[in-house]
């Protein structure tokens, strides 16, 4: 189900994606590259392409890294495989896979969510 979802106070509606045909296949605009989604940091316009850059765009939000829920864990940093982020203003986590090439459009979509207005994801051909 391609296309832009809109949300209504009264619903849902679905707008048609003109980039796709009947069949659901992407039109030769893209000269059969493979589509890929990327996380932008609005302010700068560029692409989040490490976790490096990523933190430190969260860190300068007020974001913290989080490595679990004892000083132990804190001190060890016990969960590998978790890259994790927490507000202290709020309840909100970030949770990541510690492998970037792992970092998918979920991901990307809850840091949208949990950041409005300051990262967007955007559809890129490779």
């Amino acid at each position: 189900m391609s296309g832009v979802w809109v949300f209504k106070k009264n619903g849902v509606i679905q707008i048609e994606n003109p980039n796709h045909d009947q069949a659901g296949s992407s039109n030769s605009s893209a000269g059969g590259k493979r589509k890929e989604k990327v996380l932008v940091h609005l302010a700068t316009g560029e692409a989040v392409s490490s976790y490096k850059s990523l933190e430190q765009i969260l860190c300068s939000l007020g974001w913290e890294r989080y490595y679990g829920s004892s000083a132990a864990d804190h001190k060890n940093h016990k969960h590998t495989n978790l890259f994790q982020f927490h507000k202290p203003s709020s309840i909100d986590l970030i949770s990541l896979p510690t492998d970037f090439s792992k970092f998918n459009s979920v991901h990307m979509y809850d840091i949208v969510v949990k950041n409005p207005n300051v990262f967007h994801v955007q559809d890129i051909y490779i």
